[in-house]
């Protein structure tokens, strides 16, 4: 409790009683201290972990995710804190590595539980399913607007992370899952045109809607990842730009067969029906599906672990030699004018 002391001058100061827990060590040993069963997070007393290396190289990642920008103030406080962690986890897929444990800061507006615990369970919940243990982490006030930041670990063995400077002339280009979904989603729950268009399909919608909400990280694919691709990141920000990236950072360009593309039954209608085109799908962001190059002769490797994952994943270009930003073609080799390639925060 607070304690009083005098000033020279006769004013008085209150002063924090040290004996007593604070306010934010309340909230993190209410919600938070359950999730923290590594030995190394000490019961998240200290502040500091230990994350053993085991030999392996660790992997870092970390990515924000803010009210307004990747999430809406009306999303459900357990999807935000499974977005909080997938979208890191899927940086770590696409490095091939497995995860380890994480760090959390969370800016809140308040400490209400109505909030806090649905989403420290959820997070809890995610942590325990993809093997990925809370270590530490910090909690902030803000008057908004509110922001999960993680920092994600993985273990890859010496030397293998995958990058994205490793893809050659003549890789293959494959992509896990389907395109698109989110950014339909995100129309969908803001009131655009697919909002209009799925009044009579409130299936389709929420499957939409999911996708943007909640991402679904490709770790089981992670070692496969490692084993057979000569460069990956996952496809955040859009296919378009996030390919763009890839070839940059490898030097070379790529062709990309745009009706190769997957897609899902829902995209297709709504193209289909001109609701929206195929840029919004090639740009739209927040897909997190794995992006990567492979050698012809291990294409087949990667794609054969997909189906036994029961994920697809999609042969869609060709790298080719050159500094040219990659072309999109149709389906009669016409090359698509992209007016954006991916989301940009500036």
């Amino acid at each position: 409790m607070a304690s009083p002391f005098r000033r020279d001058d006769g004013s008085t100061v209150v002063t924090q009683d040290r004996t007593q827990p604070s306010a934010e060590d309340s909230l993190i040993a209410r919600y938070f201290k359950p999730l923290a069963t590594d030995p190394g997070a000490f019961g998240l007393v200290d502040d500091a972990a230990i994350l053993s290396s085991s030999g392996d190289d660790i992997v870092v990642t970390t990515d924000a995710v803010v009210e307004g920008v990747h999430y809406l103030a009306t999303d459900p406080p357990d999807t935000i804190a499974r977005k909080a962690l997938r979208v890191n986890l899927s940086d770590l897929a696409a490095k091939g590595a497995l995860p380890a444990g994480f760090v959390l800061t969370l800016a809140l507006r308040s400490k209400e539980d109505s909030w806090l615990r649905p989403f420290a369970d959820a997070l809890g919940e995610d942590a325990k399913t993809f093997g990925c243990p809370l270590l530490g982490g910090d909690t902030v006030s803000t008057p908004g607007p509110q922001m999960i930041s993680i920092t994600a670990f993985g273990r890859v063995p010496k030397g293998r992370m995958v990058g994205r400077t490793g893809a050659s002339a003549g890789d293959r280009i494959l992509v896990t899952g389907t395109i698109g979904d989110a950014a339909l989603g995100l129309d969908a729950l803001t009131g655009g045109a697919v909002a209009g268009a799925l009044v009579s399909d409130p299936a389709a919608r929420d499957l939409l809607a999911s996708r943007y909400r909640v991402p679904q990280p490709r770790n089981a694919l992670a070692q496969a990842v490692r084993d057979h691709a000569s460069a990956a990141m996952d496809v955040s920000d859009g296919l378009a730009g996030d390919l763009t990236k890839l070839c940059a950072a490898s030097g070379v360009s790529a062709t990309v067969d745009v009706a190769s593309v997957p897609l899902s039954a829902a995209a297709t209608g709504l193209i289909a029906r001109n609701v929206v085109g195929v840029e919004t799908l090639l740009a739209g962001g927040d897909d997190y599906e794995v992006l990567c190059t492979v050698p012809p002769a291990q294409s087949d490797a990667l794609i054969a672990a997909g189906r036994a994952a029961g994920l697809p994943v999609t042969a869609i270009g060709t790298i080719i030699a050159g500094h040219d930003r990659p072309r999109f073609l149709d389906g009669q080799g016409r090359e698509l004018t992209l007016k954006r390639l991916s989301y940009s925060h500036f």
